[in-house]
């Protein structure tokens, strides 16, 4: 279901199970989750210094597979708070940038896989939303916080409330997700930018996640969020890699990062 392939220091995950539109079941998420270790601990030696997420098939993920899940039984905390979290907690501290290339479906957990990606670009014809009116469940995997930050709360109720979907221009344009596509260019578009960011300065973009991620969780105000650049530009000042770029610029030559 789920596959994890190398490429010239870029992970690619691919959510491989077309006929089900790739949602995940809980064997799914645990094979999604150790995929992301192995592609860490190779992050963290280097031979990884980027990541692509996608889905095969017609879809990226429909959510959770709930063709076999006995509703007066079914034990959704433990599958939301024991798998789902910590799989998007682990996904969003990945130690290296992380892009996504969503297209059809991507909706409950789908979406909230996109939530704990760095940069998400998306297919025109993609499609989200909450699609839980028609379940008698609420939306999860962070997608009450994604919309009602970018979306505000009454476009957030009225997307929940009538289960509308969004196409993936629309999301784009309310400022979801970084950027649109056709859908033919999506992948090929998305593997060519991880593929130059993972010969970018890993560290220094480790360190602006650290700082998004900061100003977005703790809500940093303009001098806090100052001063922890500050700090951070301090760190990076004693790296290789920053010493290589300010040499590349002032010899008038690219810069050759080792991440």
């Amino acid at each position: 279901m789920i596959d994890l392939t190398y490429q010239n220091n870029v992970a690619e995950i691919v959510l491989n199970a077309p006929a089900k539109l790739n949602s995940l079941d809980e064997a799914g998420i645990a094979e999604l989750s150790r995929a992301y270790d192995e592609a860490a601990s190779k992050a963290a030696t280097g031979a990884v210094r980027a990541l692509v997420l996608r889905g095969e098939g017609r879809a990226f993920c429909a959510g959770r597979d709930i063709s076999g899940v006995e509703p007066a039984t079914d034990d959704a905390v433990a599958y939301l708070d024991g798998l789902v979290t910590p799989l998007l907690r682990k996904m969003a501290d990945f130690p290296a940038p992380t892009f996504a290339a969503a297209h059809g479906a991507c909706l409950g957990v789908g979406l909230g896989l996109l939530v704990a990606t760095d940069v998400v670009y998306v297919a025109d014809t993609a499609k989200l939303g909450s699609p839980f009116a028609n379940l008698g469940a609420t939306l999860d995997s962070g997608g009450h916080w994604l919309f009602t930050e970018r979306l505000g709360a009454h476009r957030t109720l009225d997307l929940i409330y009538t289960a509308e979907l969004m196409t993936g221009a629309d999301a784009v344009a309310a400022g979801l997700f970084s950027r649109v596509m056709p859908a033919e260019e999506l992948l090929p578009r998305t593997r060519e930018t991880a593929q130059r960011v993972a010969s970018g300065a890993t560290g220094a973009f480790r360190a602006s996640k650290a700082l998004v991620a900061s100003i977005r969780d703790r809500r940093l105000g303009l001098w806090d969020s100052i001063n922890e650049e500050n700090t951070a530009q301090g760190v990076l000042c004693s790296s290789e890699d920053y010493a290589e770029g300010f040499t590349a610029f002032q010899e008038k030559r690219k810069p050759v990062f080792k991440g």
